[in-house]
């Protein structure tokens, strides 16, 4: 999909968030500004509704919201972080720090900047469930020193990951996953917008193909409309079982085959990051293209490897730190 993707040029405002309770809560924050904490499932709309929030709250989003994706650090090496252009700037002649004191660093820095456009600006950290505890520890301390000019907004899948410090400093604001009717709301109002054709059966069929997850609703909405001009029940029928990953899972599974972990890797970081997905549901993607292009005892291999993944994102911190040790398995298989 090389067209912008409609999760962009169609951000919700703050009063377009399909969740009225999440969206209660939100608004009140924009003129009580307090720390949050935004928990709910792959694909409810998280980063979606912060990023709304900030957009209500301040006037120059574009630089009082410094967004922070967890993957950004903790999957990534020194050399990747310095040269970040997000994070170049605090990183000049700090080449010699450790990985662990560059993180700090970068978290430290980007909370005692001035506010651009008023009194405090906002730091989204995503996916925060992947922060190791001592990185929380630190967290917790930058949180305190910078209470009174940055505004936290923490987003996570698994809250109960995080340390009692951190959710006490927190409002908690459940993102649920959308009904089926909110996100055809959703999907009607971007249609529309786009001045496409389509029917209520087209909206409700990719709504419930999505099942809840909006960002996939979305995607697989443009996808159809790409492939066949129309959001109708025809057209979303014709290309619903095509708005899948089993080509990403191909092209990753033959990159690490081939042992080109740095383009399996991407495409790894591109399913976690832009599809939104978590690590057990590239995994169980990954163990469904292996069933077709495998047997026996390769088929075998994988699906111990599998589980062996699964047990580790249990017990660890990052999905993408563990999946990319199937990755290498395979290129160390091949």
């Amino acid at each position: 999909m090389d067209a912008p993707l409609w999760t962009d040029t169609h951000a919700p405002e703050l009063a377009e968030l399909p969740q009225d309770d999440a969206r209660e809560y939100l608004q009140r924050a924009v003129d009580e500004p307090i720390n949050l904490l935004l928990q709910g499932p792959p694909g409810s709309g998280k980063t979606a509704a912060a990023r709304a929030l900030a957009r209500d709250a301040h006037a120059d989003p574009d630089n009082d919201l410094i967004e922070i994706n967890v993957a950004d650090f903790f999957g990534r090496t020194k050399t990747e972080i310095k040269n970040d252009p997000r994070f170049a700037q605090f990183l000049v002649g700090r080449s010699s720090m450790s990985k662990r004191d560059m993180i700090n660093h970068v978290l430290k820095e980007s909370a005692s900047y001035a506010s651009v456009s008023g009194d405090y600006k906002t730091v989204l950290l995503d996916n925060a469930e992947d922060v190791r505890e001592d990185f929380q520890q630190a967290l917790r301390r930058i949180m305190e020193q910078h209470h009174r000019t940055t505004q936290f907004i923490i987003a996570t899948r698994q809250p109960t990951k995080l340390i009692p410090p951190i959710r006490s400093r927190c409002f908690p604001v459940p993102v649920r996953a959308p009904t089926s009717e909110e996100t055809v709301a959703v999907l009607e109002r971007i249609v529309e917008a786009e001045g496409v054709a389509y029917d209520a059966d087209g909206l409700e069929f990719v709504a419930g193909y999505a099942n809840g997850n909006l960002r996939q609703a979305i995607l697989a909405a443009q996808t159809t409309v790409e492939d066949e001009g129309e959001l109708t029940m025809q057209a979303a029928y014709e290309t619903i079982g095509e708005v899948g990953l089993e080509d990403e899972i191909e092209e990753m599974l033959d990159a690490a085959e081939a042992g080109d972990f740095t383009s399996a890797r991407k495409t790894l970081d591109d399913l976690l990051v832009d599809e939104g997905l978590d690590g057990d549901e590239v995994l169980d993607s990954v163990l469904g293209v292996a069933r077709k292009r495998y047997q026996g005892e390769r088929l075998a291999r994988i699906h111990q490897l599998a589980a062996d993944i699964e047990f580790e994102m249990q017990e660890g911190s990052s999905d993408r730190i563990h999946v990319s040790h199937l990755l290498a398995e395979l290129g160390r298989d091949a």
